[in-house]
């Protein structure tokens, strides 16, 4: 794991925003998701529970948001967290990422924090 991945000392994604997706990435439907880690919001919908309703937390999440975390289910996750680029990944911004940390008292990240994460490494 690389010591320089800002998602293991921030988390503030995975307490901020619905983690909603098509239910055909449950294990029932051949998916990776444990069926037991969502609830349904719509026929053809799920959430990862804690993020259906504000304030949100997901419940893969382990450890304090902008202290130390990790991804309890990072193998099985879902495609909006497979997704989710922290800021400045592959050079590129992401205000939503900047929105999660604000919420979060945590600052932006910046350009110039070093390429990662080291392949392997769990994120939250």
């Amino acid at each position: 794991m690389s010591e320089h991945n800002p998602c293991l000392n921030c988390g503030a994604c995975c307490g901020y925003f619905r983690v909603s997706f098509f239910w055909g990435e449950c294990t029932s439907a051949g998916g990776v998701v444990p069926d037991d880690l969502v609830v349904q919001i719509s026929p053809s919908r799920v959430a990862m529970i804690g993020t259906d309703s504000k304030p949100c937390r997901c419940i893969g999440l382990e450890g304090e948001i902008g202290k130390g975390v990790s991804c309890t289910l990072y193998e099985q996750r879902s495609s909006p967290c497979r997704e989710f680029d922290a800021a400045w990944v592959n050079g590129e911004a992401n205000p939503s990422c900047d929105a999660a940390r604000a919420a979060y008292g945590l600052p932006p990240l910046e350009a110039n924090e070093p390429i990662w994460p080291d392949e392997g490494a769990e994120v939250a």
